[in-house]
């Protein structure tokens, strides 16, 4: 896995939206080879204020993807854009 190719789930433990979008990125991330954080927004309260409502929401860096659910396009369009 390269190390620019790295995603974050911003996600709450208790969450089954979370958990979904998460085991919905494990075929792309097989295909494209990203490397995947799961971050807790609870456990941050900056992170909270920011993105509460839109939880998961996933990222590369602060350039959000997609959120609540997965986004299988915007997913691909993002990795051709990157190269």
């Amino acid at each position: 896995m390269s190390a620019e190719r790295q995603l974050t789930v911003l996600s709450r433990e208790w969450c089954h939206l979370c958990h979904d979008l998460i085991e919905a990125l494990k075929p792309l991330q097989a295909e494209y080879g990203f490397a995947l954080q799961v971050v807790d927004v609870d456990a941050d309260e900056a992170l909270e204020a920011r993105w509460n409502e839109l939880v998961p929401v996933l990222l590369e860096g602060e350039v959000e993807i997609c959120h609540h659910f997965l986004d299988e396009g915007a997913v691909r369009a993002h990795f051709q854009r990157i190269g």
